[in-house]
């Protein structure tokens, strides 16, 4: 893309990250994006730009929201810790104490096994369509009747949709109140993140549209060779059912559904609010979200390098957040967030009291090492150090 508008602000020291930003439209796929940094509750970046759409005619706006898919199970995660901290919930306590007709938790499985992908019920065996998973109690029902693909607690696979009705039900059965409304709630409204699990639809008209990986500008030798080999879970767990970019996750139905593990809607400013309140202990100028030792229990390990039996690959993992692995998250071992399918990233570092959200349309093709968002978040550990 030889010119794409680039809007926002840039604290003296962190010239070069703006410099990445705009590489990554000029050199690399961006179509619209954007990417935010907050260091001891202060944003020293804040950056969007390019288009909401394919055709690059609607420009993408500083309040413009894009679907994160899983980047929204660190956000759900959050909310879930504030229940902890509250003394409603411990990550050792049976999750059959909640939820006694869910069938994986008859040997004891914890909530912090439960939600660090350990349940064994990483995805259905019955065929799922994507209009089933507007149904809650129809889809926690088959849930919990589900036998586990596993011994639930003696491996970690990625429950990639499936763990939003997980904690989605446990967060109900405690508070008789959905995920997204804790989260609008809890974090959204008292730190003015522009953070949402099922977006009103007064809001669809600043949602970005997403862009399948198979329609970047440039594909990758890897996407057009053969289909890289996955473990056999993979598809139960991302293919039961295929959701599609444009068809199914830009739908109304999907904006508006809350599925907790894949359909937040945001953008880099009101993550890296999340995460910089995180990075700081939990507390945002007077808006105590949590303490933080409730910060320290939720990203205490609950599983450790194995390999994923869904992803085929190691993946360190607390209660609900991922804990760094391989520096996805800068150097920092004790870095945790999550990151979503296509590319985006929410992180919080305590070390460098830092907290990063970077959001995008464009889903990135293959998996590859050096992607648009980790030259971000090289170039913000580097400028900080």
């Amino acid at each position: 893309m030889d010119h794409v508008p680039i809007h926002g602000d840039v604290a003296p020291g962190f010239e070069a990250v703006a410099e990445v930003f705009e590489r990554n439209f000029t050199d690399d796929i961006e179509v619209g994006a954007s990417f935010c940094a907050v260091v001891d509750g202060v944003a020293v970046v804040d950056l969007w730009g390019g288009y909401c759409d394919q055709a690059c005619t609607v420009p993408w706006e500083s309040n413009t929201l894009v679907n994160v898919y899983s980047t929204t199970k660190g956000i759900a995660a959050t909310v879930v810790a504030t229940l902890v901290d509250q003394g409603l919930l411990d990550y050792e306590e049976p999750v059959g104490n909640h939820w006694p007709e869910f069938r994986a938790a008859e040997g004891g499985l914890t909530v912090g096994q439960f939600l660090s992908h350990q349940s064994g019920v990483c995805g259905l065996r019955d065929k799922v369509t994507v209009e089933d998973l507007y149904d809650w109690e129809g889809m926690t029902r088959r849930i919990a009747a589900e036998r586990p693909h596993w011994d639930p607690g003696t491996a970690a696979g990625y429950h990639a949709i499936l763990w939003g009705f997980l904690a989605g039900e446990l967060v109900l059965r405690l508070t008789g109140k959905t995920l997204g409304a804790l989260v609008k709630e809890r974090v959204a409204d008292p730190l003015g993140a522009d953070f949402h699990i099922g977006l009103p639809k007064s809001e669809h008209g600043r949602v970005a549209d997403l862009i399948g990986p198979n329609r970047a500008r440039i594909l990758p030798d890897s996407v057009l060779a053969e289909p890289a080999k996955v473990p056999p879970l993979f598809t139960f767990a991302l293919q039961n059912p295929t959701i599609r970019p444009y068809r199914d996750a830009c739908s109304t139905d999907w904006r508006v559904a809350e599925i907790a593990a894949a359909n937040g809607h945001g953008n880099a400013r009101g993550i890296a609010r999340v995460y910089g309140t995180l990075a700081r202990g939990g507390t945002s100028d007077d808006v105590q979200v949590m303490r933080p030792e409730t910060i320290a229990r939720m990203t205490r390990q609950q599983w450790g390098m194995e390999d994923d039996l869904v992803l085929g690959r190691p993946m360190r993992r607390g209660s609900g957040i991922n804990l760094n692995t391989a520096e996805q998250y800068g150097p920092n071992p004790t870095a945790f967030g999550h990151s979503g399918a296509g590319g985006s990233i929410g992180f919080a570092d305590t070390d460098r009291l830092l907290g990063v959200g970077y959001a995008m349309n464009q889903m990135q093709p293959g998996i590859e090492a050096d992607t648009r968002g980790s030259r971000l978040v090289r170039a913000i550990i580097n400028c900080i150090d």
